[in-house]
């Protein structure tokens, strides 16, 4: 099923633009990342679940490139373009060959599959 996003025939053209733009240099940044990196952790400080998966990678020894946007109390704002980019609602987000995999429960489980390894081989 697809997600559903507003079509731009039911945004005003006046305002358009500006829905377009808006943070559109995070969602950039990211995109560029996932296209350099075979994996990609996107996070935050303070949160545990952002901990917990690049140690996992870490143990696991699968080389990652982390980008850390804010804190519970900053760039929220910055971070919720991302959210409705990927339609993920959490951090992190972790990319794997271009692919938004979930977060650390969904890299876990892939890990313990082993279809993460199936995915970067």
């Amino acid at each position: 099923m697809p997600r559903s996003v507003l079509d731009e025939n039911h945004i005003h053209p006046a305002i358009r633009e500006r829905v377009a733009g808006l943070h559109s240099t995070i969602v950039q940044e990211v995109q560029a990342a996932v296209r350099q990196h075979p994996v990609v952790v996107v996070g935050m400080a303070q949160n545990p679940f952002v901990r917990k998966a690049r140690k996992a990678l870490d143990a696991a020894g699968i080389p990652f490139h982390y980008l850390s946007y804010g804190s519970y109390l900053s760039e929220w704002r910055r971070r919720n373009a991302l959210k409705m980019w990927t339609g993920w609602p959490t951090f992190p987000m972790v990319f794997v060959k271009g692919t938004l995999i979930g977060g650390s429960e969904e890299l876990a489980k892939s890990m313990a599959s082993g279809e993460l390894q199936r995915l970067l081989a």
